[in-house]
């Protein structure tokens, strides 16, 4: 079952439209349901997320929600960022390469489907020890209202705010950064929630 929403996706990508296409044929060939989530393109079975499309500047994705569960037999898995647990991406950069892979990618869509029949889930590695920045305790201290509304904030909330913060080399831009977030950590939005 096809998404018209993704017909326009398609048609409004700017590189990668024709792997993109090639894609989209691929994941409905091997039964699932297509959607449109989170701004892209998601495949389904039985309203369980598989996989989702996504298009870069250097190259266009193929990405699986528990590809940490796949056996990735042929080692073309990718984690998308560091701090991933779940997520596995395959990357490419032409339509020739998604066609000499096509095989192998049904193969990988079919074992991604198997893990949802099975409801095998990932074992998440716990996250709740955070490592603050020195100038984020130094606001925990001078603010409790700011604290309590961090520590109220979900644990991935908390994690994306963290690394945000962390990520900063000098202590002013932590700083900045934190007094950037800080209406939205109030609010209770997370860093990467739309308002």
């Amino acid at each position: 079952m096809t998404d018209r929403r993704i017909d326009v996706f398609l048609g409004k990508a700017k590189t990668w439209g024709a792997e993109l296409a090639r894609l989209r044929m691929i994941l409905l060939d091997c039964g699932l349901t297509e959607t449109f989530k989170w701004r892209s393109p998601c495949y389904a079975f039985e309203g369980h997320n598989v996989a989702i499309m996504g298009e870069l500047k250097d190259c266009c994705t193929l990405g699986f929600f528990k590809g940490a569960l796949l056996k990735d037999a042929d080692s073309i898995l990718d984690k998308p960022g560091p701090n991933t647990q779940s997520a596995r991406v395959i990357r490419f950069t032409s339509l020739a390469q998604i066609a000499a892979m096509e095989s192998t990618l049904k193969t990988y869509v079919k074992e991604a489907v198997a893990v949802e029949k099975a409801g095998l889930k990932v074992d998440f590695k716990e996250k709740t020890d955070l490592v603050f920045a020195p100038e984020l305790l130094t606001c925990f201290q001078e603010n409790a209202a700011f604290k309590e509304a961090f520590q109220a904030l979900t644990p991935g909330r908390q994690r994306a705010y963290n690394m945000h913060f962390n990520a900063a080399k000098q202590s002013k831009t932590r700083v900045a950064r934190i007094e950037k977030s800080f209406p939205r950590i109030l609010d209770g939005i997370g860093l990467n929630d739309w308002q």
